[in-house]
């Protein structure tokens, strides 16, 4: 799988292993029976074996994330905002849902995203199996495309194989296609590839008609999700490797390499500045789309987040090659990272681009794969803090096609080194698949709800806020309410000053019938809050838990608080005519006179019991024939009675 002949140049002179398999030759004679027959058939040629491969890896991926098309909206993490509460997302892909996604910046500028999803829910409504099927078939479609790309680039089919079967199947891979929210991922991704397919057309016979032709993929690239601003530095990067066309680096060869004419360095890197204009502009509107919907709140120092990115880019290597302990999200550890981790990070880094860098003229794939991973990874790898992840499986999406690259690559010319068998490379190969495939599908499992999803990130992260907040969040969805308790509780202790940490713990302390404990969150929680939406709600909700317990005072002062805010408030209208009607009716026991039963008369006359109102006005007079107010207030009751 792994054998055919190397596509680099200036190798060291050695023998040809008889296992180093070229792309139109060495074919075995055919096999008896209708097992060899097939094999003859689709080995025959390049183009049959080709397309037998791009519909294994089809349908092996397929296979391998068909679960997730069973599995529901994560209610809780941004399919919300995508899909299940977006009015403008649900109506379809009409004409204001198209000029919303066009002006639309509340997460970021990604029209052809919103139209997708759009689509989706005019085929699907809001049934989540179809929203799952769209996103492992671009998933499938990436794989098939990428496949194509570098045999067609490299003339390696072996090696581009695996390349590909590791994308395809790769754990970290499982965040951007059970995710629906992450639509915007493999979409960008398709166009991404297209891009690099267009470009090699292009490259084959540079002129405007061809070169419009990638710009305008960039471009569907771009609108689907900003990450891809850095294609313009892959397609530098390619211009090295595979495709040479760098006048004067080294000479191309008809076996191994794309018949491409060659130009110089300066040449190359003006072709790409209408395209580094596009990336400019798309990263300026993504600044200001994340900076107004609040994901840039995380303000560090310069010096954390270089220490962060350094380590990032480690940490991604490392679960590149051992895919465990996967969540959904990583908080940041700001300034507590180890002195030796980010020793250990920088050193790693530091010796594999010297290695690349010393490399670079016989084994070219190690330095353009390693450029390609720490390029791509730029925009999300930290300098500019979006969020409050220290990292995410899905940014690693495309960043990892350059580390498969090298591996692959790398593994293939030790072989070839080392003289081992094409069975003994296909046995290896096989047993790496099928335990990332493990993994996979042990990964793709935590995606069947809401409280799967984060029970499994809390486990395998420390000090994770955001996870046990949603959490918490997902078992009270499921009516969990004291399975949800701790989780809020460690919430509130990672961070005593956020408001929404305090207000869920309330909320499920009430739920728990623990009023007298619920109290102090709420009143811990109001001063923090600055929406005024969620602070009428908690003064409205803190009302009625003094009322339970008989602290009338403070339930009419937190309703009053409530109607301050909002005036038209129901619920706090209600429950502070009810605190009035409780507190009058206590009046009139503790001491029955005129006036106390004039104030009952108003708490029932507010609360629209007018007819016993009439009769606690009588009475009132009775007590003080005298008292003109509550005389007044019985003919208006009686001319309205009329």
């Amino acid at each position: 799988m792994i054998g055919e002949a190397t596509s680099t140049f200036n190798m060291p002179s050695r023998t040809k292993s008889r296992y180093e398999r070229p792309d139109a030759g060495g074919i075995a004679p055919g096999k008896p029976g209708i097992r060899g027959r097939l094999e003859s058939f689709v080995l025959e040629s390049p183009r049959k074996r080709n397309l037998a491969i791009c519909l294994l890896l089809a349908v092996v991926t397929f296979a391998v994330y068909s679960p997730a098309i069973g599995h529901p909206f994560i209610f809780n993490y941004d399919d919300d905002n995508y899909v299940t509460n977006n009015q403008h997302v649900q109506a379809g892909l009409t004409w204001q849902t198209i000029v919303w996604a066009l002006k639309s910046t509340d997460t970021n500028w990604h029209p052809v995203t919103w139209f997708s999803h759009a689509l989706d829910c005019e085929l699907y409504g809001l049934n989540p199996s179809g929203h799952h099927v769209t996103n492992v078939l671009l998933h499938v479609l990436n794989v098939v495309l990428l496949f194509l790309l570098l045999t067609r680039a490299t003339r390696a089919p072996g090696r581009s194989f695996l390349v590909v079967a590791l994308f395809a199947i790769h754990p970290m891979n499982v965040e951007s296609v059970a995710w629906i929210a992450e639509r915007k991922n493999v979409l960008s991704t398709f166009f991404f590839l297209l891009t690099l397919g267009a470009y090699g057309w292009y490259a084959l016979k540079p002129d405007a008609k061809r070169y419009f032709a990638v710009t305008a993929l960039f471009v569907l690239g771009l609108a689907s999700k900003p990450m891809v601003v850095t294609l313009p530095f892959v397609l530098l990067l390619l211009d090295f490797w595979p495709l040479r066309r760098i006048r004067g680096w080294e000479s191309s060869s008809p076996e191994t390499a794309l018949p491409v004419p060659q130009a110089s360095l300066v040449r190359l890197i003006l072709e790409k500045l209408p395209l580094l204009a596009l990336s400019a502009a798309t990263s300026a509107v993504t600044v200001f789309a994340q900076r107004s919907g609040g994901a840039m709140r995380l303000v560090l120092p310069l010096s954390v987040r270089l220490e962060n990115a350094i380590y990032a880019y480690a940490l991604y290597v490392w679960k590149a090659f051992w895919p465990a302990w996967l969540a959904v999200f990583y908080p940041h550890p700001g300034a507590k990272l180890a002195v030796w981790q980010l020793g250990l990070a920088a050193l790693f880094l530091l010796s594999v681009s010297a290695v690349g860098w010393w490399q670079r003229g016989p084994r070219p794939y190690l330095i353009i794969g390693w450029l390609w991973f720490l390029g791509t990874l730029v925009p999300v790898i930290g300098i500019v803090q979006v969020g409050e992840q220290a990292i995410a499986d899905r940014y690693a999406y495309i960043p990892l096609i350059g580390i498969f690259v090298m591996a692959v690559w790398g593994a293939a010319d030790l072989a070839d080194c080392r003289q081992i068998t094409f069975r003994t490379r296909v046995k290896i190969a096989a047993v790496v698949l099928a335990v990332f495939v493990l993994f996979t599908s042990d990964q793709l499992r935590y995606w069947r709800s809401a409280v799967d999803l984060w029970a499994h990130t809390v486990e395998v992260t420390k000090d994770n806020f955001l996870g046990d907040e949603n959490l918490g969040a997902a078992l009270l969805a499921s009516d969990r309410f004291p399975e949800a308790l701790p989780h809020f509780q460690k919430a509130v202790q990672l961070r005593p000053h956020d408001a929404g940490a305090h207000l869920n713990l309330a909320g499920d302390l009430t739920l728990n019938d623990r009023t007298r404990d619920a109290i102090p969150e709420y009143e811990i929680a109001i001063p923090l809050v600055s929406d005024p939406n969620m602070r009428v709600g908690a003064y409205a909700t803190l009302g009625r838990l003094y009322s339970q317990v008989g602290n009338y005072a403070k339930a009419r002062a937190s309703y009053q608080a409530a109607l301050q805010i909002d005036p038209q408030r129901s619920d706090a209208k209600q429950g502070l005519a009810k605190v009035e009607l409780s507190d009058a009716m206590r009046n009139v026991a503790e001491a029955p006179s005129g006036e106390t039963y004039f104030r009952l008369g108003q708490a029932l006359q507010q609360a629209g019991r007018t007819a016993e109102a009439e009769a606690i006005y009588k009475q009132a007079l009775k007590l003080d024939p005298k008292f003109e107010e509550a005389r007044k207030a019985l003919d208006e009751l009686s001319a309205q009675s009329k």
